[in-house]
């Protein structure tokens, strides 16, 4: 039995979950959750490491006391703002004509290696989008085909050392270890997506309290991921600074709007900003318009950024929305509006056993494909945040060092074989080392 630790920090709520795997019978089942207001974090970015670890701390005690377990290594979010996406391209040749995981793996560390990767950032996740098999496009899993050359376009997540080393900072102070970061989108992604719809390509959008996390799955593969600095937490912040009243007023009106509507009333009484013990009037028709202006904002933006992707016409599944953000009053039908007819739904996370009511809600997407990451659900090929290969089955995965070139590859030289050992192995090479890899490349093929 595996116990999975899974801790999603948000702007908003840090949320952690505990689940256990029996990896003989497959079966995965939740058995504790522990939900933290969250402190020290504001646009998905960490400004407090001590209030953070504190949130991380509550929420992560508050799921060991419900699962009777100490587990002491998470698999935590990485929110987009920390992170930019990156494509880049290798390609190797395959001793002995067949494609084994090594092939694999080694193409992949040669799209690595020819990436131009900024100075201040390094790679989080390397996820393939598709190879290429001497001439034949579009191979989904490469792995038991015949061919004398594979070729791979992979993306690549990278985020900022300095964000890293405070999530890092912040965990060990939160008294945990990393077991794996994940980019928040990607995770959300495995935990509200449908086969077909990510074969047909999709769009996530994971909306929480100050931030909008864009992600674009093309052909089974996260191709894009992209972040906007709007949330739910700005509906508020418009109420209280339009209706001039309190935060607290303001947040209790966002969250309870839909009951608002149902009960008729023309106007609700709210307190006065700076004396609390006054009392004012608001219009219902005047705090709608708030609030769907803010809304129509979000989408609108949200629009502009997928059209900048490039990636429009190859979203054929539509949008998928999640996170906190989707709980308001008709934001799947004004979404429908601001997306030119791509279909719209709202996206739930996967049925897991011993799932709590609460968890079933958009806003824990993240959290629980988190979980979904520790079992390798919906993954083919990866090198994960500790720059280890992964495949699709546990007992695949190849924790070791990228590998070197066998002696059956007869069609390299000497020399050649030294070099692509050289190249695979070490990847802290400078960059002006990558114009070499691409001329020796040339030559070869």
């Amino acid at each position: 039995m595996k116990n999975i630790l899974a801790i999603d920090i948000g702007s908003f709520k840090t949320a952690a979950v505990i689940a256990n795997y029996d990896e003989n019978s497959l079966e995965l089942s939740v058995s504790g959750v522990g939900i933290a207001p969250s402190k020290g974090i504001k646009r998905g970015t960490i400004v407090n490491i001590d209030n953070a670890a504190k949130s991380i701390k509550k929420a992560y005690m508050d799921a060991k006391r419900v699962a009777g377990v100490e587990i002491k290594k998470a698999i935590i979010n990485v929110s987009t703002t920390y992170t930019k996406s990156i494509i880049s391209f290798g390609i190797v040749n395959i001793p002995g004509n067949e494609i084994r995981i090594k092939e694999i793996n080694r193409a992949i560390q040669m799209a690595l290696h020819n990436a131009n990767i900024p100075k201040d950032y390094q790679i989080l996740q390397a996820i393939p989008i598709n190879f290429k098999v001497d001439e034949m496009n579009d191979i989904e899993d490469p792995l038991g085909m015949s061919g004398s050359r594979l070729e791979v376009s992979v993306h690549i997540i990278a985020i900022q050392k300095s964000g890293l080393d405070n999530i890092k900072k912040t965990i060990k102070q939160a008294g945990l270890e990393i077991e794996n970061l994940v980019s928040s989108v990607y995770a959300s992604g495995l935990s509200i997506l449908k086969e077909d719809e990510k074969e047909l390509g999709v769009a996530v959008i994971d909306i929480g309290a100050t931030t909008s996390d864009l992600g674009i799955f093309i052909n089974k593969a996260l191709r894009h991921t992209d972040t906007l600095g709007v949330g739910s937490h700005h509906i508020t912040n418009d109420l209280s600074i339009a209706l001039h009243t309190p935060l607290a007023d303001a947040e209790y009106i966002k969250l309870n709007f839909e009951e608002l509507l149902k009960n008729g009333e023309d106007l609700i009484e709210i307190s006065v900003i700076g004396n609390e013990n006054e009392k004012q009037k608001a219009s219902i028709e005047a705090i709608t318009q708030i609030i769907s202006a803010r809304i129509e904002e979000t989408f609108l933006l949200l629009r502009k950024e997928i059209e900048e992707s490039g990636l429009k016409s190859k979203i054929g599944a539509g949008i998928v929305l999640t996170g906190g953000f989707t709980n308001f009053y008709n934001a799947k039908e004004i979404a429908s509006e601001f997306f030119e007819g791509m279909p719209v739904r709202i996206g739930y996370p996967k049925e897991i056993n011993g799932l709590f009511e609460n968890l079933k809600k958009p806003e824990f997407s993240c959290v629980l494909g988190l979980i979904l990451y520790g079992i390798r659900e919906g993954i083919n090929y990866e090198i994960d945040s500790n720059n280890r290969f992964i495949t699709k089955t546990l007992q695949e995965s190849i924790n070791d060092a990228p590998p070197i070139v066998e002696e059956e590859n007869n069609n390299l030289k000497k020399e050649e074989k030294e070099e692509l050992t050289s190249i695979i192995s070490n990847q802290t090479k400078e960059a002006g080392f990558i114009q070499k890899i691409k001329t020796w490349l040339g030559n070869l093929f």
